[in-house]
């Protein structure tokens, strides 16, 4: 699929909407009582701030005219005042949006991530994980300031708005209408730029995620990369990605400046127009306006502070253009539907005994071509069962079906007669025991990960596990044995070592059906002798499907299943299926005579 690769521009699915904003309420009422507390202060520290040009000019106008050396002494002690109070108000204001900040982003990042635990294995099938990855990281970030600093500060600045134009009109209303004539020419500009604006964001957001999956994929696959010395052409593709990425960073950065040159501009315009007007006025024919040298210095400082918010709400406005394209992709992955999930009334599975039935079975991974069709088998409690064929043919499709990390296309899956679509997953998954191909260790220590899917494991369950898949040995031999701290995804052990430390933890979990595909692949030959006895030990009295390419680690099935051609073309022991002389015969004497 396209989207699949990293160098493909997602799209939305949905332009963005008032939605967007009502989801992000959300987040925002749990810490409405400190943001409202956080506005008030903010709102006395601007009203504190505009009684300074009044000081000013009650100063100009009587004090300085009179040498009334009292009142300027009492004018400058109001001014200290009013600083302080401001410094203060807005220390006090700062400290709690902060927390506010973090809040937000925390509950965000949670709900983001939880949403990410419960999607299926399709949505992973087909994204580049870095560009899921740059979603609960980077965009989180992104939005938090907006959702929380932005709102008080827009709601502030509409108040600074609102006290300037009253404290304008109360000192001289004339002077205000020449103030207010650039507003409509700003309006004009916002509306023609607020598409450009939109647009341009949304694109960096893209090459963003392009960029980031593509790191993501170069860091995982380094060593690929140095052995078939790819190391200049992947240069090459990470500095396109790159150059892309800056090319629409400059050019969403070009748009957004023009917002704050612009307010500049008109303000500049206006306040240079302000002292025309207030000179022409101050005429000795016009003395009536009433027009002062100290009414012309306060207004001209109000009309600095009239276009001074305007900026503060374009730039609120280009934060708010930039944090919607994030805002977007968060709830587009929140929004992701959970296609495997409990249905409603899902009832709990009781405690299994492990028979297995399929009954006409249909499955396509695309929905198009089928992997599985009409596919029917039984298997007894306590049953092992050997899944061979051809690469490809859906031998894995079935194990994972069986532990419905995918839906059906038709028919049923049944667990002691239990259709598994009908329990909750929690209570199927949690009595299965699943090896996958892909033995991912994280980081921590060995024990640690042998504990994952039972963390009240103690110590000798942990040792009794590892003995029984000859893990102890090269364990034992670590620095800090146990206790021995691995790197993600195990780099510092070889691919034997972490299929035994996966098989240590599929079998401490103690499951009613063991799954294991290709669980000694990467298990050395003796290592492997030494393995058999354990596992048979291990597989009485559970049901058990074994995937495995070298056949003769699976003679002693109960039952060996051929899959080919959307189902099981052959079914029986190992000397049954010799003797037919079929496409089981014709893949192990392959391999014998190799």
């Amino acid at each position: 699929m396209a989207r699949n690769k990293f160098d493909v521009d997602e799209t939305l699915e949905t332009p963005f909407s008032l939605k967007h904003l009502k989801r992000s309420a959300i987040y925002i009422k749990k810490h409405k009582k400190t943001m409202i507390l956080a506005l008030c202060f903010s709102a006395a520290a601007v009203i504190a701030s505009l009684i300074d040009p009044l000081v000013m000019q009650r100063a100009m106008d009587y004090s300085i005219p009179q040498g009334n050396k009292t009142e300027l002494l009492l004018l400058g002690g109001v001014l200290i005042c009013t600083i302080a109070l401001n410094i203060i108000l807005t220390t006090l204001r700062s400290r709690m949006m902060v927390r506010v900040s973090q809040s937000i982003v925390y509950d965000i990042r949670m709900d983001l991530f939880k949403h990410l635990q419960k999607l299926p294995f399709e949505y992973y099938d087909n994204r580049p994980h870095g560009k899921i990855l740059v979603r609960v990281v980077q965009y989180v970030n992104n939005v938090s300031d907006i959702l929380s600093n932005g709102i008080i500060n827009f709601v502030l600045e509409i108040f600074n708005l609102i006290f300037i134009l009253i404290f304008m009109l109360c000192t001289s209303p004339k002077l205000t209408l020449v103030v207010l004539a650039g507003l409509p020419i700003f309006l004009i500009i916002l509306f023609i730029l607020k598409p450009i604006q939109r647009r341009a964001w949304q694109q960096v957001s893209n090459k963003n995620s392009n960029m980031n999956a593509y790191l993501n994929e170069s860091i995982e696959g380094a060593k690929i990369t140095q052995v078939y010395c790819r190391e200049d052409e992947n240069m090459g593709i990470f500095d396109r990605l790159n150059r892309h990425y800056r090319k629409a960073w400059m050019k969403a950065i070009y748009s957004s400046n023009l917002i704050p040159i612009s307010v500049q501009n008109i303000s500049t315009w206006v306040l240079g127009v302000l002292y025309i007007v207030g000179v022409l006025w101050m005429a000795p024919d016009a003395l009536s306006v009433g027009v002062t040298v100290g009414t012309i210095t306060a207004m001209g400082s109000y009309a600095s502070r009239f276009w001074q918010p305007i900026q503060n709400l374009a730039n609120l406005y280009n934060n708010f253009i930039n944090s919607i394209a994030y805002l977007e992709r968060i709830f587009e992955t929140m929004d992701e539907p959970v296609t495997v999930d409990d249905i409603p009334g899902a009832s709990t599975l009781p405690e299994i005994s492990g028979d297995v039935s399929f009954k006409d079975v249909t499955f396509s991974y695309d929905g198009t071509v089928n992997i599985l069709e009409g596919l029917n088998f039984e298997v007894k409690a306590g049953e092992s069962i050997a899944l061979v064929g051809p690469t490809g043919a859906g031998k894995t499709t079935i194990v994972n079906l069986i532990s419905r990390f995918y839906n059906l296309n038709g028919g049923q899956v049944l667990i002691d007669g239990h259709d598994i679509s009908k329990v909750t997953l929690h209570s199927l998954r949690s009595q299965m025991g699943i090896m996958l191909q892909d033995s991912f260790i994280f980081s921590g220590t060995i024990a640690e990960n042998i504990r994952y899917g039972k963390l009240d494991a103690t110590d000798e369950e942990v040792l009794a596990a590892c003995q029984t898949v000859c893990a102890d040995h090269f364990i034992n031999t670590m620095e800090q044995g146990f206790d021995t701290l691995v790197n993600e995804r195990g780099s510092r052990l070889s691919q034997g070592q972490k299929q035994l430390i996966s098989f240590a933890r599929t079998l401490l979990s103690d499951p009613k059906i063991l799954i294991l595909d290709e669980a000694t692949s990467s298990i050395d030959t003796k290592t492997e002798r030494d393995l058999q006895q354990g596992l048979q030990n291990l597989l009485k009295g559970r049901t058990s499907f074994i995937i495995a390419h070298r056949l003769s680690t699976i003679k002693n099935c109960d039952k060996i299943m051929y899959v080919s051609n959307k189902g099981i073309t052959e079914c029986g022991t190992h000397d049954e299926l010799m003797a037919k002389q079929g496409d089981y015969y014709r893949l192990y004497t392959s391999q014998l005579s190799v």
